[in-house]
């Protein structure tokens, strides 16, 4: 249930089969040294539960969501630019792209999320987190 979210943590909903997106969440959890992240997938129970509450369409949606519980949530570019700037360290460089129009930052996001699975490959099944990280995802 939406109850059990964490309401501290920020919650990044990714696409579990892209290898772009496992990379990313790999690399998020790396530089996370506040502890401000968790993880799940799009298309997960959890995932679908927390779309369907933000009123998001899964339809619409093929690569990256940010929620922030009781607070608001992002998506496509803008998702990104907000988790980099959570980040901070030199992921705060990709802060100043923000202020360019989202329409031109989604619609470079969305070039990369359309030819994502022909560049990077896609898994049969979403990653399985080993132990060390395990409490990072639901």
């Amino acid at each position: 249930m939406i109850q059990d979210i964490p309401k501290n943590k920020k919650i990044i909903l990714f696409d579990g089969v892209c290898n772009l997106c496992d990379s990313v969440v790999q690399k998020v959890i790396k530089a996370d040294h506040k502890d401000q992240f968790r993880f799940t997938s799009l298309d997960s129970d959890k995932g679908k539960e927390i779309l369907n509450y933000i009123g998001v369409d899964r339809s619409q949606i093929d690569s990256i969501v940010l929620y922030e519980p009781g607070i608001a949530y992002y998506i496509k570019s803008q998702a990104a630019f907000k988790i980099a700037s959570h980040l901070g360290g030199w992921y705060s460089l990709l802060s100043p792209f923000s202020i360019f129009p989202k329409t031109l930052t989604d619609h470079l996001y969305d070039f990369i999320a359309k030819n994502r699975y022909k560049w990077y490959g896609k898994k049969d099944s979403c990653m399985i987190p080993d132990k060390s990280i395990t409490s990072k995802f639901f």
